[in-house]
């Protein structure tokens, strides 16, 4: 199963509370390899169609940027090994992943491409953990570099930058309460106190309730899709998962993204710790 929709399924059923379903307007469409939705509060349907057709050129360019499935500044940087002039987007996502890599003691790293890929194809994975370093990725205005064998997947916080990037767009066209949905959520507003979401494990038991309000939500289950058998969110140092989920919330989808698929990974004291760098993120759902 595609990891965004299990996490559709199981991350979140997100509402806003009563009393305002009947003021929602609505968009369905898909991208980053998955469905995608995005509901805004109070929207008169002329502001509505300009607002989703600016959200669909936003995810178009999302794709050109972070995308494995398609040429895109990412694929081009795998394949080459650098990547000149990158675009600040980028490279502020990148200084992101970095940092969180530092503040998890190494269990976020988007080095693990080589070993997937390995994987997935039945090749040789020892050879693949040799490439795993985040250390070695070179950061500049100028140049991305990896070093050589290297290459980088986003999957683990592309999707919260996604709604990270729609959930600005909204609030720069005027939209203060709306509901982003890119594979993980960030929730505009409080409608009536907030967004409602029901925080779910991979078999569907209800793990925890939150509410939302001008906060991002994300949803790491290592087992919600599987390679060649084996969990989808992998150790960069061979660890196995610890947590069947892990449910993180914060300012930034993107931030929440990375933090829950590393915490997937790590013991509850290393949690913390990690924590700690962040003041605004918390734990929502750990099972």
């Amino acid at each position: 199963m595609n990891r965004r929709r299990f996490l559709t399924l199981t991350a979140a059923a997100l509402a806003p509370l009563p009393g305002h379903a009947a003021t929602l307007t609505s968009w369905e469409g898909t991208g980053l390899g998955t469905s995608l939705t995005l509901h805004l509060v109070g929207a008169d349907a002329h502001r509505a169609r300009k607002c989703f057709t600016r959200v669909e050129a936003e995810i178009a360019r999302i794709e050109t940027l972070a995308s494995l499935y398609r040429d895109s500044a990412l694929t081009r940087l795998n394949r080459d090994g650098h990547l000149a002039w990158p675009s600040p987007d980028l490279l502020d996502l990148l200084t992101l992943a970095g940092q969180v890599h530092q503040a998890t003691g190494g269990a976020f790293d988007p080095t693990v491409q080589p070993l997937w890929l390995a994987l997935s194809q039945g090749t040789d994975t020892e050879a693949a953990r040799d490439l795993i370093g985040w250390d070695r990725v070179r950061l500049s205005p100028e140049d991305i570099r990896l070093a050589p064998g290297q290459a980088l997947t986003l999957n683990g916080i592309a999707q919260g930058w996604a709604a990270d990037r729609i959930a600005a767009l909204l609030r720069a066209q005027g939209f203060t309460e709306a509901l982003v949905d890119m594979g993980e959520i960030a929730a505009l507003g409080q409608p009536q106190g907030g967004w409602s979401a029901m925080i779910a494990g991979p078999d569907g038991a209800p793990l925890a309730e939150t509410r939302l309000a001008n906060r991002a939500l994300a949803t790491s289950s290592p087992r919600g899709t599987l390679v060649n058998g084996q969990p989808h969110i992998l150790g960069p140092q061979g660890q196995p998962p610890v947590w069947q989920t892990a449910s993180v919330s914060a300012p930034s989808a993107a931030l929440a993204d990375a933090l829950s698929t590393a915490f997937c990974l790590m013991d509850r004291e290393a949690i913390d710790k990690a924590l700690a760098q962040f003041a605004d993120a918390r734990i929502e759902a750990l099972a």
